[in-house]
């Protein structure tokens, strides 16, 4: 089975995929942390947005591997990548049911005046879940890419909405 979390900046992913983890005895596969181990100490002066994206999907392709090639074993894994939008989804979910492996959606639904203050918590604390300062354009731009899964979608991926 591979678990796959939801929801947008500051929803609480992170925290709520470790809890899940523990839960499960699961594989944690955290695109926060491939992305900065990987990429952080190359990301250039002027950072855009295609080379995050770009460096986003391989390490994407990565983990879904990982987790695909652990599947057989029965472990599960807890796929903690944001998943801000829908095709990224159920291009996940495809490759997965493809394989012949179970996809379940956990869609952290959280208010976004919550969840700007729960990255300026985080942001001051730089606690467990710390990975990197998220400032207000970013958190701001993240928004406009956030799409949702909508009840249909929860539904197609025997999901669970969990919220504030």
């Amino acid at each position: 089975m591979i678990h796959l979390i939801c929801g947008s900046t500051g929803a609480g992913k992170t925290t709520y995929a470790n809890k899940l983890r523990q839960q499960l005895g699961a594989l944690h596969l955290s695109i926060d942390d491939w992305m900065v181990t990987l990429f952080a100490p190359d990301t250039p002066p002027q950072v855009s947005w295609p080379w995050i994206e770009e460096r986003v999907l391989r390490c994407e392709q990565q983990i879904l591997a990982t987790a695909l090639e652990l599947a057989p074993t029965g472990v599960p894994s807890i796929l903690d990548l944001g998943l801000q939008r829908t095709d990224q989804r159920r291009r996940i979910a495809e490759r997965a049911m493809a394989a012949g492996v179970g996809v379940r959606l956990h869609f952290l639904d959280i208010d976004v005046t919550e969840r700007w203050r729960r990255v300026e918590r985080r942001n001051d604390r730089q606690g467990e879940t710390f990975r990197v300062k998220v400032t207000r354009p970013m958190f701001d731009f993240i928004e406009t890419i956030w799409q949702p899964p909508t009840p249909e979608e929860v539904s197609a991926l025997d999901g669970v909405r969990i919220g504030a």
